[in-house]
């Protein structure tokens, strides 16, 4: 199990939160939950397809080498071949625009094929990487790849998110995602009502649930230290430093958005996180 982490510095590094590339083999672990978080999910799998459904025993999954997971509130079920290996994304969402020509909010859904947002593009970035055994050769070819498309027409063209929407955004992660709605409104001097209006535009959720997703994403932090300093810090004291009022709300809010407790996943995760498959921006 290999987990390498790329140097979040460079010309792009506000775009990509953090970049992992992964190489498992013998994963006796059916199923992995990928966590809602405030970043879309950009992975490119050069072993076997990602393939990814909004339940355990979903139907009719996508299936896909090349795979971006949109903002979502609920977790994304992959099913895992015995081996995988490849780089994962976590983009930021106002980077969408540029990157795959619209919006966050004109992703919709748990999971996209790749191919359908950038077109050859896709496959072509997979053959980049591929041609390499070396990560940070890797890492220079997804780099390269951002710069392509910041610099192709589309990209030099994409508007920016409004202001309101930019500052938004910085202030609900300086809080935590604990700051009221009220407070963030009057802060970029707009009303409720419009706040909400320009962050659905842009993002497709408003600030409330952007708060959630971003204190959520604490708590996930937090709960993964447990792995790493076992008995520091109970659910209640994770609680009480991510924002929520209490043990059982915490609890309430993985079975919403990871669909079981703190503890399963923990279980479910121990080996991965042991290896530094978890880290910062990086589900």
């Amino acid at each position: 199990m290999d987990f390498v982490r790329a140097d979040p510095r460079g010309p792009y590094a506000g775009a990509v939160a953090s970049m992992v590339g992964y190489r498992q083999r013998g994963i006796t672990q059916r199923l992995h939950r990928g966590l809602p978080s405030p970043y879309l999910t950009f992975v490119v799998s050069l072993d076997t397809p990602v393939v990814v459904g909004e339940s355990e025993d979903d139907g009719a999954p996508v299936s896909a080498y090349d795979m971006l997971g949109p903002l979502a509130t609920r977790p994304a079920y992959i099913d895992q071949a015995d081996r995988q290996e490849g780089v994962q994304l976590a983009v930021h969402p106002f980077a969408a625009r540029w990157l795959f020509g619209a919006p966050a909010s004109r992703l919709p859904g748990l999971a996209l094929d790749l191919g359908d947002v950038l077109g050859p593009s896709a496959p072509a970035l997979r053959r980049r990487i591929g041609d390499s055994d070396d990560w940070q050769s890797r890492f220079g070819a997804v780099r390269d790849f951002l710069a392509a498309r910041a610099g192709s027409a589309h990209g030099a063209a994409a508007a920016r998110p409004r202001p309101e929407v930019v500052e938004g955004w910085r202030w609900i992660h300086a809080h935590g995602g604990n700051g009221r709605v009220d407070d963030l409104a009057a802060h970029v001097a707009l009303s409720p009502r419009q706040l909400r209006s320009v962050f659905v535009e842009e993002l497709g959720f408003g600030p409330k649930v952007l708060s959630r997703l971003v204190r959520f994403e604490r708590a996930v932090a937090l709960v993964r230290d447990q792995v790493a300093r076992p008995g520091e810090d109970s659910l209640s004291d994770v609680a009480a430093r991510a924002g929520y009022s209490d043990h059982a709300h915490l609890v309430h809010e993985f079975q919403a958005m990871a669909g079981t407790s703190p503890s399963g996943w923990l279980a479910e995760e121990r080996r991965n996180i042991q290896a530094g498959g978890h880290g910062a921006a990086a589900e």
